[in-house]
């Protein structure tokens, strides 16, 4: 069962790596504009942020500091859907490229709101 648990953890670890990885690379594409230059930053904070704090509550001191690091990350994942859709609303050419990043952000939403129902 640990090894499971453990095996869990890596794999959320991991996914919410690559999609930080995803975002950057959307961002690197991004047409150099005005919007597309305010919108970058905050994407790429707020997805990062999604990994680094599970990460973080991978390694919480206890049950309160783990369930405010979830807390965190879905409210993160909220967040990067919705500079997403304001990135997606200022270049709809790339929308093949940014679909899969407002779903994946979803999906994010999804889990870390299951993960909360468990406690």
């Amino acid at each position: 069962m640990t090894n499971l648990k453990t095996e869990k953890k890596f794999d959320l670890e991991e996914r919410t790596l690559e999609f930080s990885k995803r975002v950057i690379d959307l961002v690197k594409q991004l047409p150099k504009n005005t919007v597309n230059f305010e919108l970058s930053p905050q994407t790429i904070r707020s997805a990062g942020s999604i990994g680094a704090n599970y990460r973080e509550a991978n390694d919480s001191l206890g049950q309160k500091d783990f369930l405010m690091r979830v807390r965190i990350c879905r409210k993160e994942a909220k967040e990067t859907k919705y500079w997403l859709e304001l990135i997606l609303y200022n270049n709809p050419e790339l929308k093949n490229s940014i679909n899969p990043l407002i779903q994946e952000s979803s999906e994010f939403v999804k889990i870390f709101s299951s993960i909360l129902k468990k406690f």
